[in-house]
């Protein structure tokens, strides 16, 4: 299967890359580096994410990579990355409208 990212998803990775670049652009590299790698492997087992109860609607999942969770549905065959979001953060109010089922 293939992955897609949302355009809301690659803002979010361009801004944590940013953040995470003015203290060590190293670093930054590294996270990006995974949440790819994470994103890739996602997309060859979809299944393996995991759901939250904070979030009504089931198609969609998560995925830790360090402090961040990638958001993730299947929608035609294709993994859709929708959000990369910081751990700390409320998901569902990330998400949206769209996640509430």
């Amino acid at each position: 299967m293939k992955f897609r990212i949302s355009r809301l998803a690659d803002r979010d990775i361009d801004r944590l890359w940013r953040f995470i670049a003015r203290d060590n652009p190293i670093a930054a590299d590294r996270v990006e580096e995974e949440l790819h790698d994470a994103m890739k492997k996602l997309a060859s087992s979809p299944g393996i994410g995991h759901r939250r109860a904070d979030v009504a609607d089931p198609r969609y999942r998560f995925w830790p990579v360090y402090s961040y969770i990638i958001a993730y549905r299947i929608e035609r065959n294709v993994l859709l990355v929708v959000r990369v979001i910081h751990g700390a953060r409320q998901v569902r109010r990330a998400l949206g409208r769209q996640a509430r089922g």
